[in-house]
Parts: C-alpha cells; sequence; structure tokens
C-alpha cells in the first residue's frame, strides 16, 4: 500500500512520517502532497490565538472534546516556540491535551515555529492539507501567542477565534492594530474573574471603533477549565461557518490561502535557485567584503542579483 494512500485511510504512523518529512526534506514530501490535494478541501480549518495564558489550548481541548460527541474527527496543530538548539517544539503534544491522546480520531501534532513570522511555521499549510485527507472534519491551529505579526493565522484558517482574559494589566492587551480585523470570534475567557464584564465592553468598544460595520464578531464568555461557554462557543462557530458559506467567505478566504500557498512555494523555489546558482564563493566574497567596511549590503545584494541574473539567462530553460 502506497504512503498517500495510507493517509487516507487515516493511518496516523504514516502522517506523522509525511508531517516529519515535511518539516526537515519539503522537496521529497512535495511529491506525495501532490497526489493528496486532491482529496483535501473538505475540512473547517479553525485558528485560535490569543496572549500567553489565556487558555488557548484549553479551549481547543475543550472544544474537541465537544464536537467528538457529535461523531467528528479532529486534527489539531499546536504551534510551539521553537527550541534554540534542536529547532523543533519546546512544548510536546504529550504534554499538553493528555485526555485527547488515546482518541484514534484526533491526530494531534505539536510543530516548532522556527523563526518563522507571526508564530506560523512555513509548513503550516502542508500539514492542515495532510490532515484534511486523512479526513478530519475540523483542524485546529493554535498559535504560539498573540502580536501584530499574528495576523498571519487568518491567511490559512477559515474562521478564526481571539481569546482574551481579564485581569493581565492591560485589559485590552489582546486589541492591537491589526488583531482587531481578524477576529470572527472574541472568546472572553476565565470569564469568572473580576473584570471580565469590563474586558467585554472594551472589546466593543473597539469594534465600534475600528470597524467599518461589515463585520459584527460576536463575543463568547468562556471558563474553559469548568467547561463552561464551551457548547455555546460551538454553536457559534457553526451558525458563522454556514453565514460564511452562504455569503462566499469561506470561498474568498480559501482562495487566499491557495493564493498565499503558491506564493510561499514559487518564493521558496527562487530562493533555493538563487543560493544554488551564487555558489557559497561569491556569497563569502561579499560576506567579507562587507564585513571589512570595503562594502555595503545594499551594493552586495546588486552585485549578488547581478550575477543571478546572469546565470539564468545563461543557463536558458534547463535552469528555469
Amino acid at each position: 500500500m502506497d504512503f498517500s494512500t495510507r493517509v487516507r485511510q487515516g493511518d496516523i504512523r504514516a502522517a506523522a512520517k509525511l508531517i516529519t518529512m515535511v518539516e526537515n526534506d519539503f522537496q521529497h514530501a512535495q511529491k506525495i502532497l501532490k497526489e493528496l490535494h486532491q482529496y483535501c478541501g473538505k475540512a473547517i480549518v479553525i485558528g485560535i490565538t490569543g496572549p500567553p495564558g489565556s487558555g488557548k489550548s484549553t479551549i481547543t481541548d475543550r472544544l474537541t472534546q465537544h464536537i467528538r460527541k457529535k461523531g467528528k474527527k479532529v486534527g489539531i496543530i499546536a504551534i510551539d516556540p521553537s527550541s534554540p538548539f534542536s529547532g523543533g517544539a519546546i512544548l510536546g503534544d504529550r504534554i499538553r491535551m493528555q485526555d485527547l491522546a488515546t482518541d484514534k480520531d484526533v491526530f494531534i501534532r505539536s510543530i516548532g515555529t522556527r523563526g518563522h513570522l507571526g508564530g506560523l511555521s512555513r509548513s503550516t499549510q502542508a500539514i492542515v492539507k495532510i490532515m484534511d485527507a486523512m479526513g478530519k472534519d475540523i483542524i485546529f491551529i493554535e498559535t504560539v501567542g498573540v502580536g501584530q505579526s499574528e495576523i498571519e493565522v487568518i491567511k490559512v484558517s477559515d474562521v478564526i477565534l481571539l481569546v482574551a482574559i481579564p485581569g493581565m494589566g492591560d485589559d485590552i492587551q489582546v486589541i492591537k492594530a491589526g488583531i482587531m480585523e481578524i477576529g470572527d470570534i472574541f472568546v472572553v475567557n476565565k470569564a469568572d474573574r473580576d473584570g471580565a464584564d469590563k474586558l467585554i465592553m472594551e472589546i466593543e468598544m473597539m469594534i465600534n471603533l475600528n470597524d467599518d460595520g461589515k463585520r459584527n464578531p460576536s463575543i463568547i464568555k468562556t471558563v474553559g477549565t469548568e467547561n463552561i461557554g464551551i457548547a455555546q462557543l460551538w454553536r457559534e462557530i457553526e451558525r458563522l461557518i454556514v453565514e460564511l458559506e452562504e455569503n462566499g467567505q469561506i470561498y474568498q478566504r480559501r482562495r487566499n490561502r491557495v493564493r498565499k500557498e503558491i506564493f510561499d512555494l514559487f518564493q521558496e523555489n527562487w530562493k533555493e535557485m538563487f543560493f544554488q546558482l551564487i555558489g557559497e564563493e561569491n556569497l563569502g566574497k561579499e560576506v567579507e567584503r562587507v564585513l571589512k567596511q570595503e562594502d555595503d549590503p545594499y551594493c552586495a545584494v546588486e552585485k549578488l542579483t547581478e550575477i543571478f541574473k546572469k546565470k539564468v539567462f545563461q543557463g536558458g530553460n534547463n535552469i528555469v
């Protein structure tokens, strides 16, 4: 039985091996990803973001337990800070969500950010594709934290949950420029704490100030550890999915996702080609010249670009 067939049949070991291949040898993994692509497009991808300590993992865990009772199969991509030594995820999937680990219809994968913008590994889209092909109905992407660059999560998700909690000093810590616009549903977790109603009021004010009236994101109160508000949150997610499908937003978001994937792959291919054609010797010379103040990085890039262009044109179709 070939690799792609095993993945499509939900073989967790085959999927885990393919994800490892994606992270360590993407070029080799592409052949299998090409075979899987025609079986993708059915899963709903839900991004969950928010500041550290807001309870994103708890919300993901409780939502998964809730929808598993409805018979839905779930994939979870938990994006963690990378180890500075190995490059791997610091927090493993065995530590997180331990009660889900024995469910054969829940596939959890922790991946390291590997220094990529917004805490999103470049392999995230490929892992979504793998979980989709496995037959997962819902795929959660839980991000590292929240920040200006975290808006990248919207580019790989159908729906965004923005988790906030009261009592972290600056109650509006989650509402920053650019972040406000990505939340489809605001989850005020740990809502049994003092200041929850104040936080909700501030979020509502920020929505009114920053929104153009086209969006009306809902705000759901939860206490994840007590399973309070989880059923309501899932109902709101289901309602929103129907709404986004009816008004064409799901299609548009997926169109943008495919556009981003094509651009990212194209950019990666040209980057590899650039270093291959330039060669370490030419690059090393320019590095030394810049270090010795004989040249500047801008001129170095111009020189290397000229070398690259000459190599491409000389190589003709064989290179491209």
